[in-house]
């Protein structure tokens, strides 16, 4: 069924802008939910480092473990927006900043669905993405990238769908990724499988002429992604993430999807499941292993469920259309009244942030503070404390034996880590509180490491709530005592 011409223009224009206010306005509201990820804080402090000293980081300066050790930051552009987007408006600025990022995604998404599907479609596939991607609506730079992400996919599929060969215009996106965020390799590695798609939707004698041209795309798209302050190296970064090995199970955010327990994912993706089987969709054999890829990576890994939540339905496009009900891609005239619905929707987005702003009510949960404050006021400058605290410690400034920067720390480190912790090795713990001269200890209450340091001589607790524990060296700190021993009688 082809859409009316008469109504082109509101459909083109309708769901697009609703879908970008309504996320935009749902996400300012659960705003602080976006401040809960402990990373958030290191972010932004790295950002502050950036702007002030207008330099890029290529050594760690944050922790003792790791000091004057080569790191350098591949998001570093998004974290300079957090850190004046704070600098501008408190926690209310990455915030807004976040949301509409993520917004603008959701909208850009809309768009090139309604382009193709009927809008009832659209609609189950963008809440089908919603339900997905939420739980990691967070403030940190993967959400300032989703909208480049978006951009770069779509681009690359709607040539694709053509037999065509994408414009070299969007070789700036790509550059944007790389400043922004380090899944632009996940970019990058998608043109030689979407190349393939569209060699398959020409005639044979084309083809090795178009896979030349996308070949040609490529290396230039290979080049863009260097033009950033760290040039190649931010290539090489992404090596030590897939370098980490058996320490990515230790990150809640690598670790494979969890369907010991009935949820939103799982729930989705059953339903896509059934619908594919009850309509009979066929797919195109590099859409079935772009589908395919696309969802190993979010079984996988928890953070890649976003990448399938977005992606997917750019994928799955065409092939939809093909099989159902088709909309034509609708004509671009009615630029007068599309500029003033754009204009209208301004209205209730520059209300909603002011309200959102003058309220002043983001703040990220910062229940370890006072566990922090006691540590400070003893001058403490070498804490060992729980993986979740590095980013808070950071922002505090006080140096850290871990945190976040997983590809700085590296895997051997981590595996240590995490030994001393849960006293899988329980020397490892007294091994690493003497090579390191830890003089305090900052973990959760429920780590065995906390309870163990609890009956250790030379170790006092000085703050304990129901979730946190912290210890400072303390000689004179006696737990036991040696049993008496009366002489016998005679």
């Amino acid at each position: 069924m082809t859409a009316q011409a008469s109504d082109a223009p509101a459909r083109w224009l309708s769901l697009p802008l609703v879908t970008g206010v309504c996320v935009y306005a749902g996400l300012l509201a659960l705003g602080n939910r976006m401040l809960a990820d402990p990373d958030t804080f290191w972010q932004i402090k790295v950002g502050q480092w950036i702007l002030d000293s207008a330099a890029v980081p290529q050594a760690d300066i944050f922790s003792f473990t790791m000091q004057g050790q080569p790191w350098i930051s591949t998001q570093w552009l998004a974290q300079a927006c957090y850190a004046l987007a704070f600098s501008v408006a408190g926690w209310a600025g990455p915030v807004v900043l976040t949301a509409a990022s993520i917004a603008a995604a959701f909208a850009m998404l809309a768009r090139f669905l309604e382009r193709r599907l009927d809008t009832f479609v659209v609609l189950i596939l963008l809440l089908a993405a919603l339900a997905i991607a939420s739980p990691h609506f967070l403030v940190r730079p993967h959400a300032l990238a989703m909208p480049v992400m978006v951009a770069w996919v779509m681009g690359l599929i709607a040539t694709a769908d053509r037999g065509g060969v994408p414009s070299f215009w969007l070789l700036p996106l790509m550059t944007l990724w790389a400043n922004l965020h380090g899944s632009f390799i996940f970019g990058l590695v998608l043109i030689g499988a979407i190349a393939l798609d569209a060699m398959m939707r020409v005639e044979r004698p084309a083809r090795v002429k178009l896979l030349l041209r996308w070949f040609v795309f490529g290396l230039v798209a290979l080049a863009a992604s260097c033009i950033t302050p760290y040039g190649w190296n931010s290539l090489l970064a992404a090596r030590n993430i897939l370098n980490l090995g058996a320490a990515l199970s230790m990150i809640t955010e690598w670790r494979p999807a969890d369907f010991t327990r009935f949820g939103t994912f799982e729930g989705v993706l059953l339903l896509g499941l059934g619908a594919i089987l009850f309509k009979g969709l066929k797919l195109p054999w590099m859409r079935i292993a772009l589908t395919l890829g696309l969802l190993h990576m979010a079984l996988a890994s928890a953070r890649n469920a976003t990448v399938l939540a977005l992606l997917l339905p750019i994928v799955l496009a065409a092939p939809l259309a093909a099989r159902f009900a088709q909309v034509a891609i609708l004509p671009t005239n009615g630029t007068r009244l599309r500029s003033t619905v754009a204009m209208a929707a301004l209205v209730p987005v520059i209300a909603i942030t002011g309200f959102a702003m003058a309220t002043g009510r983001y703040a990220p949960p910062s229940g370890i503070a006072p566990a922090v404050a006691v540590l400070k006021e003893r001058g403490v400058s070498r804490v060992l404390n729980d993986y979740d605290f590095g980013g808070y410690l950071i922002w505090s400034g006080v140096p850290v034996a871990i945190d976040g920067r997983t590809e700085l720390y590296g895997e051997r480190f981590m595996v240590d880590v995490d030994r001393a912790m849960t006293l899988k090795r329980p020397d490892a713990l007294f091994d690493m509180l003497k090579s390191y001269r830890i003089d305090a200890t900052l973990l959760w209450r429920r780590t065995p490491a906390a309870q163990l340091l609890d009956h250790v001589d030379g170790w006092k607790k000085v703050f304990a709530d129901d979730n946190v524990v912290a210890h400072v060296r303390d000689p004179s700190a006696r737990h036991s005592a040696e049993p008496e021993i009366k002489p016998a009688s005679n």
